[in-house]
């Protein structure tokens, strides 16, 4: 399968729900490679993402799952894609359904917006043009919202205003140093990303690391007594490799 990668940078507004926390997607396409370059390409934007390759599992999925929005291919091998739809609307009636398939005939798009599709997409396509579209459907909806303003960081329900130095979690107001602020900043610029002790200490510290594991040790301990203290953990250490940020998920 051919996917036309757009090279130019992307440099759009942060997409979240309205109360804040990632948007939920569920790709379905019965080629696992395109689900996995889609399923990236979605996490990157930092949202939930779910994948499946049949429609029996799309409709279990989305059960669990509870998607803002799916990409589904309308070929699949149990049942079709406007089967998927008729299945997903039944339970979830507003949900958002960008369709991606092969066929290109007029007659093809009109039996899927007709079986109540929001958008359609063809193969070969642009990841650009996926998201593009995908945003634009759930803006249009009201499931989501453009955290324009670039001095602010959300990631689930943990909040930075880097203009104001303020952090909030879940909208309880977090005092933090200087240093624990830098060191979270950087945390939440990265989500999902696991980060060094070393990339840590020359963005937080701006010095080479040099056996001072223990004081990126000691702030992130500082942070989690801070963060995380009577919460659901969003900071974790991966063994051997360094820590990561993640929003809690429901």
């Amino acid at each position: 399968m051919e996917i036309r990668r757009a090279a130019s940078a992307r440099n759009l507004p942060a997409l979240t729900r309205p109360d804040g926390t990632p948007v939920r997607v569920l790709v379905v396409d019965d080629e696992p490679d395109l689900t996995e370059v889609l399923c990236g390409t979605l996490r990157y934007e930092g949202w939930l993402v779910c994948g499946a390759t049949d429609g029996a599992s799309a409709v279990a999925a989305a059960r669990d799952f509870e998607p803002d929005a799916v990409i589904l291919d309308i070929m699949l091998p149990d049942f079709d894609g406007l089967t998927v739809l008729r299945k997903l609307r039944a339970e979830r009636p507003h949900v958002c359904v960008l369709f991606l398939t092969a066929r290109d005939s007029v007659e093809d798009r009109i039996a899927g917006i007709t079986a109540g599709g929001d958008d359609y997409v063809t193969k070969p396509f642009s990841l650009e043009e996926v998201l593009a579209r995908l945003r634009g459907l759930l803006r249009r909806s009201g499931m989501s919202r453009e955290v324009a303003d670039e001095s602010l960081l959300i990631v689930g329900d943990l909040s930075m205003d880097e203009e104001a130095r303020e952090v909030t979690r879940d909208g309880e107001i977090i005092d933090l140093s200087p240093t624990e602020f830098e060191l979270l900043r950087f945390l939440m610029r990265n989500p999902r990303r696991v980060l060094s002790k070393a990339q840590i200490l020359d963005r937080v510290w701006s010095y080479d690391f040099g056996g001072q594991a223990h004081v990126v040790e000691l702030y992130i301990s500082y942070l989690r007594k801070k963060i995380d203290a009577g919460r659901t953990p969003m900071i974790h250490t991966v063994r051997g490799a360094g820590y990561i940020l993640k929003p809690v998920t429901a």
